[in-house]
């Protein structure tokens, strides 16, 4: 499963000619940091945990206890409130705590449904946050996606992956996209977000980059190309404004760690109460593209 650890303190060091300019950062509190999903024909999952210091050592131990636990955790689509139950993984990396469906109360469960707005409140040591997503309906749309040689690599066996779409007319559609090769995750692209400011109402190719794990190194060369013999999936979301909104600046932000031109922009969360992270909704189509050795 994927877990997003947010982290939102930043470390300047400026080099002046004549002198050097040190900073002491303010120790901050910890806050709660959410990420919580909701699919279409899928049962809601929400991570808890809370963001650690810039300089925090990460190990299996500080992993699991950063985990928000015992919390009280429910979901409405309008109609119906259902109280998520905490589940456990134990992995390599740390135990992963997360809520979903309580399969002992089903009466009031519900998946996710196209066109349906929701409300997740999270009550954690005496706060309540809260915040809001909706399920577009899926009217942006893949039509087809096919395969072609590397024009940067023609002698390896690298491919790029295209895809023709089609966006219906009106500003206001948002996708995000996610590709799995070989059976493995789905990963998102390096951007993973788009918009239509450019192509409302069109239909038009695009090259889709292979999804990324952004806990590992990125070979900038090669990260965006499949390889000869890949099975690989395609997941095209459509999503919200709010859910466009938190990516396309948690991706900004990634893209500019360790850049001396990347200037810092804010991560624009959807969760009320002073929390980091977003809760969002997905209307998903899969793809399937066989490349031939």
């Amino acid at each position: 499963m994927r877990i997003l650890l947010l982290t939102l303190i930043f470390l300047t060091t400026l080099v002046a000619c004549e002198r050097s300019v040190d900073f002491d950062l303010d120790k901050q509190e910890p806050k709660l940091v959410v990420e919580a999903t909701i699919e279409a024909r899928q049962a809601p999952l929400v991570f808890l945990s809370r963001s650690l210091d810039f300089f925090s050592e990460i190990n299996p131990e500080i992993l699991t206890g950063s985990f928000v636990r015992n919390a009280i955790v429910r979901i409405s689509n309008g109609s119906r409130t259902h109280q998520l139950k905490e589940y456990s993984i134990p992995t390599p990396a740390g135990t992963i705590i997360y809520y979903s469906i309580d399969s002992s109360n089903l009466a009031t469960a519900f998946p996710g449904v196209e066109g349906t707005s929701y409300r997740l409140e999270i009550e954690v040591d005496g706060k309540t946050y809260t915040a809001t997503t909706t399920i577009p309906v899926h009217a942006k749309t893949v039509d087809s996606i096919w395969w072609r040689p590397s024009e940067n690599n023609p002698d390896t066996n690298k491919v790029v992956l295209w895809a023709r779409v089609t966006d219906p007319p009106g500003f206001g559609n948002y996708i995000r996209f996610f590709t799995s090769t070989n059976g493995g995750p789905f990963n998102p692209g390096f951007n993973s977000v788009f918009d239509d400011q450019i192509v409302d109402g069109s239909r038009y190719d695009i090259q889709v980059e292979k999804g990324i794990n952004r806990n590992e190194e990125i070979d900038f060369e090669t990260y965006s190309f499949f390889d000869k013999g890949d099975t690989v999936i395609l997941k095209f979301t459509n999503i919200d404004k709010a859910n466009y909104d938190f990516w396309r600046t948690m991706e900004y932000n990634y893209g500019s760690i360790g850049s001396p031109f990347g200037n810092p922009t804010k991560v624009l969360s959807n969760i009320s109460g002073g929390a980091l992270g977003y809760f969002g909704g997905y209307s998903v189509q899969f793809d399937t593209l066989v490349i031939p050795r």
